[in-house]
């Protein structure tokens, strides 16, 4: 397969009103800047990848999780596991993920001798599905396609069967299941669910489904009306259904998981639905752009990017007739903002991104996806 065929009002003025940058025409002189930064980037996350083929975050943390992440970097400059600048990095990585344990008989992906893994499995399941289904849709060698489709098949169905289940009842009256997921399995967890795994998931399945893998409708259904019963009548998403008594209330919204809600619901093809309509009109009032420092901002930008992306210039217009243009949410807004933003804090001798409490690793594989999300080349983020 292919892969290239593959604010209120008032803040979003103000987004219009940030300094000017690069329209990235043919012409403009800017437009190096943004190629030598992804470039310089990408060799730092080159450099420091382990002899085994993955990375790490801060303290030896989350490596599977980093691994997927700084893998997707790549896949996104357009290097495959046969050819391209990057292909030796996506190799390893992949061997990595396939090497005897990581990978378990339930279908469960992770280094579970790692503290930060054994209780936190669910992130590291999904991104892991995420990248590994990115590489699967353009693997041509047979032996290694049956691997990389068994592995696949058996994280799909760990993932179907991790979710949770509870009954909701909707304000008009009706009881519909739910599903979501938290940081280990809900047999594990006890049926705990929170936001960020459960996008994690959701992104995972829908990169499996567009490589041809199998995924169950109810799961998606189920995590779909999770997300809805966990959205407030301000539009925000909670951070837990299962903390929430049932009830998301006024005040308990959290823009980083609203931001990623928006990009799950158009991943379901809801882009004329209210749901997601509430989502970006909540992160539109509630979420800084190129600002400086808030809480969680890197998986923050990283979800919102991808939902301003997939608005594009116009999608915004179609889903809000009656706001007038100059309020609108687009990229080219968003871009003009958020470029200048990412390329001023680089770091200028390692050329990776150096801030963040995760650490380099995840801010510089987060920034380097924003950057190259133009590009158009795997599927999970094309419009």
């Amino acid at each position: 397969m292919d892969r290239r065929l593959f604010l209120s009002s008032a803040a979003a003025v103000a987004l219009a009103r940030l300094a000017p940058t690069p329209s990235f025409g043919a012409d403009d002189k800017k437009k190096p800047d943004i190629e030598t930064a992804v470039e310089r980037g990408l060799e730092y996350l080159k450099k420091i990848q382990s002899n085994d083929g993955h990375w790490e975050a801060q303290g030896g943390q989350y490596p599977t999780t980093m691994t997927a992440l700084a893998g997707m970097a790549m896949l996104m400059e357009g290097s495959t596991l046969k050819e391209g600048k990057y292909s030796d990095q996506i190799t390893k990585a992949v061997n990595w993920f396939l090497a005897p344990g990581r990978t378990g008989n339930d279908g469960k992906i992770g280094n579970f001798q790692n503290p930060t893994e054994s209780t936190r499995y669910m992130y590291g399941q999904g991104f892991g599905t995420l990248f590994l289904a990115s590489v699967y849709g353009e693997e041509e060698d047979n032996e290694q396609r049956k691997k990389l489709e068994a592995v696949l098949t058996k994280a799909v169905d760990f993932i179907a069967k991790a979710q949770s289940s509870k009954r909701h009842r909707k304000a008009e009256g009706k009881e519909v299941e739910i599903g979501g997921w938290g940081y280990v399995s809900a047999a594990d967890g006890g049926g705990f669910d929170e936001g960020s795994v459960t996008i994690t998931a959701l992104q995972g399945l829908r990169a499996a489904r567009n490589a041809g893998i199998k995924v169950p409708k109810e799961t998606i259904d189920k995590a779909v009306a999770y997300l809805e019963a966990c959205t407030t009548p301000n539009g925000g998403i909670i951070y837990s259904y299962s903390n929430s008594g049932g009830a998301a209330a006024n005040g308990q919204e959290r823009p980083p998981l609203t931001a990623a809600a928006i990009c799950c619901g158009f991943s379901a093809g809801q882009y004329k639905s209210e749901l997601p309509k509430k989502w970006i009109t909540f992160c539109k009032k509630s979420i800084p752009v190129a600002r400086g420092r808030v809480a969680h901002d890197e998986y923050q930008s990283y979800y919102f990017s991808q939902a301003v992306y997939a608005l594009g210039d116009d999608r915004y217009g179609e889903m809000f007739p009656n706001e007038a243009k100059e309020t609108w949410l687009t990229w080219s807004k968003y871009k003009e903002a958020m470029y200048p933003y990412l390329l001023d804090n680089q770091d200028k001798a390692s050329g990776g991104w150096q801030s963040g409490y995760i650490g380099p690793v995840f801010s510089t594989s987060v920034n380097l996806a924003i950057l190259q999300f133009e590009k158009g080349i795997l599927p999970i983020y094309q419009r």
